[in-house]
């Protein structure tokens, strides 16, 4: 049985292939090298190694584990690697950055480059082996433009500054259950801003056909990211494509921010862990 795992800031997909075909998803929390203690990669580990060998039949063992990860680079890819190693003594165990996972996913063995966005935003430059170039992400405080975390905070921004009409704001408290008082309290003071800042997204969606400004925003923040982090790139950087719930959920926003910048989007996936089977199945 080989293992791959695709993990962003919010939850991990993990994927078990078994050699007769069958597959068998599991879903943890999101796993990060650099905002989670050692104890706690541990722990959700090891709840997924016993989610997966109880379906793994007697006659079958664990080989690979293929773990791809938000932050996994330098010292945290060995932490991570640590960490699988520990809970997974018996298979050879690989981790690489959720970077890479996306461009394999996307491109296979082909050149391109990858854009991931989720609850963070990023971008790689591949050339059909490893990344090759890449522009910082930063965070969702310098940079993630056009991520979850990035479009939370800027409706709450522009909620409660008065960018966007009153009345969205009282549908906003009334379906969120949440006030400003609320809102910085999760921000400042409340680990996983980012996540919640996120979680705030499927509000936009929702109501973005009958709120233009909230698909104006959106778009104009993947506009913000393409300019950011795509342009470095030079010509090599006018055609991409783009995994993650956010460029899933908003595509229409994406492919007109392309367009509005002279770029051409490849495609979407919503996740990439199917192709990533694909990837490491040789298919």
């Amino acid at each position: 049985m080989k293992i791959i795992a695709d993990s962003g800031s919010t939850k991990t997909d993990w994927l078990c292939l078994l050699s007769n075909g069958c597959r068998l998803p599991i879903v943890s929390e999101g796993l990060s090298p650099v905002h989670q203690p050692r104890e706690t990669l541990l722990r959700v580990l090891g709840d997924v190694r016993s989610k997966a060998m109880a379906a793994l039949p007697d006659s079958e063992q664990l080989s690979e584990v293929y773990f791809y990860g938000s932050g996994v680079a330098g010292i945290y890819r060995n932490v991570m690697l640590g960490c699988l190693a520990d809970v997974f003594p018996e298979a050879i165990v690989s981790a690489e950055s959720d970077m890479l996972g996306a461009a394999r996913a996307l491109f296979g063995n082909e050149a391109g480059v990858a854009v991931i966005l989720g609850t963070g935003s990023n971008s790689a430059l591949y050339d059909g082996q490893r990344i090759v170039g890449g522009t910082p992400a930063l965070g969702y405080i310098l940079g993630d433009e056009g991520s979850g975390a990035v479009l939370g905070k800027q409706l709450v921004g522009d909620l409660y500054k008065g960018s966007l009409p009153v009345a969205l704001r009282s549908i906003f408290e009334e379906e969120t259950g949440l006030t400003m008082t609320d809102i910085i309290e999760r921000v400042y003071r409340q680990p996983l801003a980012n996540r919640f800042l996120a979680s705030l997204v499927p509000f936009i969606h929702h109501h973005k056909a009958e709120w233009p400004q909230l698909s104006e925003m959106v778009t104009n923040s993947f506009r913000q990211f393409l300019v950011r982090n795509l342009q470095p790139y030079g010509p090599q950087g006018r055609r991409f494509a783009a995994v993650g719930s956010v460029a899933f959920f908003f595509a229409a926003e994406l492919h007109q921010a392309a367009t509005a910048e002279g770029l051409t989007l490849a495609g979407i996936e919503r996740s990439p862990i199917t192709l990533l089977a694909a990837y490491h199945s040789g298919r």
